[in-house]
């Protein structure tokens, strides 16, 4: 069994350090590097790229709201003209120092509240994939399982990877739990190990509500700003690669 283990790195900015993104990179096969919207700055964006090199690693474009200090987490009225603007800028910041090392962007995953606000909203999840399409319509579009989003990529014809959550609880209807109800982040390994395999194995996952929601599978999300995300990283990777 071998499935794409993302996590989300370069999330540091200036003096503060968030993640341990240099040992993460080693039980990881994919990176999504912050663009400096929600969080990075083009030191660590660099930085990262350089480290996902030496690692052997698939590199994306993870654009967020431009909104720092809520790290992107935060709901924002957006249209869909400002989402696609917001997605090409923060693309082609990044691509920029992918393509001077001699690297090739692979994928673009939205950030935060965007991904989310995508997940449900087509309107806008349509006008992500459009900036995607229309930058590179070789990049693979990264997506809540079955949601909005990978819906508008499939449609326009980007390959979509439809992804999972290890360390997030669901509701009963495929979305994340927020951050801002109980249990949103699960933090016990065992617990989380579990959820990871069913999703991959038999392709569906238990709801907070005690409800079994079919899902796809393609890529695995990590969290590197998990107090346990080393160690369950190492755990997964044995598992499934």
């Amino acid at each position: 069994m071998k499935i794409d283990l993302n996590c989300d790195l370069g999330e540091s900015f200036g003096a503060y350090t968030i993640g341990k993104d240099d040992e993460m990179m080693n039980y990881v096969t994919s990176v999504n590097i912050a663009c400096g919207f929600h969080a990075g700055d083009p030191l660590v964006m660099k930085q990262t790229v350089t480290n996902a090199m030496k690692h052997g690693l698939k590199m994306g474009a993870h654009p967020g709201l431009p909104d720092i200090q809520g790290f992107g987490r935060r709901m924002m009225d957006i249209s869909p003209d400002e989402a696609y603007a917001f997605i090409q800028y923060q693309i082609g910041a990044l691509y920029a120092f992918v393509k001077a090392q001699g690297g090739n962007l692979s994928h673009v995953k939205p950030h935060g509240a965007l991904y989310n606000m995508a997940a449900k909203d087509y309107k806008l999840a349509k006008s992500i994939a459009e900036a995607v399409y229309d930058l590179d319509p070789t990049l693979t579009l990264f997506g809540l399982s079955q949601s909005q989003l990978t819906k508008a990529g499939d449609e326009i014809g980007l390959h979509v990877a439809h992804e999972v959550f290890a360390d997030r609880s669901y509701q009963s209807d495929g979305s994340l739990t927020p951050r801002s109800l109980p249990n949103a982040v699960l933090h016990d390994a065992d617990e989380v190990e579990k959820q990871v395999l069913r999703m991959v194995e038999k392709q569906e996952v238990m709801s907070i509500e005690g409800k079994i929601v079919p899902i796809k599978a393609d890529t695995v999300c990590l969290h590197g700003d998990n107090e346990a995300a080393l160690s369950l990283a190492k755990r997964l990777f044995e598992k499934v690669r």
